[in-house]
């Protein structure tokens, strides 16, 4: 089903990659144990930030880059039983390629 969030200005909408399970080691963490994402996938772009001259400054980021964003940034939401943040493109620290 397509996603139904469009953001605004210079914000992005995240799909967080699922952290692994299981440590090396081979032991399992609950989920209580288990660290906050920092790696996702970009699901929707806003159309970027208007400068104050009025131009419209374009985003660097595009739908399907995989990225690192920091640690404890964004909204949460839920939408067709996915969680998704939108945090603004400065919040994205890199891509992976």
């Amino acid at each position: 089903m397509a996603l139904k969030i469009e953001p605004l200005g210079d914000r992005v909408v995240i799909r967080p990659m699922q952290e692994e399970a299981k440590t090396k080691g081979g032991i399992i963490l609950p989920d209580t144990a288990k660290e906050k994402p920092q790696r996702g996938t970009i699901e929707a772009v806003g159309p970027g930030k208007v400068d104050d001259k009025g131009n419209r400054i374009t985003m660097e980021l595009k739908k399907g880059d995989k990225v690192i964003y920091q640690k404890y940034t964004g909204t949460e939401i839920k939408e067709n039983e996915e969680d998704y943040l939108i945090m603004r493109e400065a919040d994205v620290i890199a891509k992976i390629k």
